[in-house]
């Protein structure tokens, strides 16, 4: 059974990363700051009791879950609107992405690196991690959802397999076909790998 420090200690050292990875997924960072919320609030009031090692399976499909709840959510919002919007006239195609900003605005160079590099060093850092992860952004979501759950959060392949509910094979497959695409794009880049 996990203990309180034990489950503030977790939701603590996954936070930053459930929410880069869910803005990877909604593209739009008040949904994602809401469904990470929902998740940890939804673990630690159904799963707080669970042995801490049990903790990061659980949240992550809570997180999984509370994300397709959302996505439900907007393909019906967006039926009523493209609805309404047609009896009075309007065109759906005005609604755009103009409030979409990059969510990789919010990495940072890691702390303990910060006395140690120059800022041309940093500056440089910062600029390979926001190519990469617009390069993340733009891949198909069940590649992106087995790219991040194996090198992002540590998970191993079958563990990803139940998760994404699919066999370990289609994530060694989604996970090549991520890692070949990410390679291609890197490289366009000038990027030597």
């Amino acid at each position: 059974m996990a203990s309180a420090k034990e489950l503030s200690d977790f939701l603590k050292g996954v936070e930053a990363k459930s929410f880069k990875r869910t803005v990877f997924s909604t593209r739009d960072e008040d949904a994602a700051l809401d469904i990470v919320q929902d998740s940890m609030m939804k673990l630690a009031e159904k799963y707080g009791d669970r042995d801490a090692a049990e903790l990061p399976l659980i949240y992550t499909r809570i997180l999984q879950n509370t994300t397709l709840d959302w996505f439900r959510r907007q393909k019906t919002q967006n039926t009523w609107i493209s609805l309404f919007s047609s009896m009075r006239g309007g065109n759906k195609d005005n609604l755009d992405d103009s409030d979409y900003s990059d969510p990789l605005e919010f990495l940072d160079s890691s702390e303990e690196n910060l006395g140690f590099e120059d800022g041309a060093t940093i500056l440089e850092r910062q600029q390979v991690i926001k190519i990469i992860e617009n390069e993340i952004s733009k891949l198909p979501s069940r590649q992106r959802e087995a790219f991040l759950m194996r090198y992002w959060d540590d998970l191993g392949i079958s563990e990803t397999a139940k998760l994404m509910a699919c066999s370990e094979g289609s994530v060694k497959t989604h996970c090549s076909r991520a890692c070949s695409f990410l390679a291609k794009a890197l490289k366009k880049q000038g990027f030597k790998l």
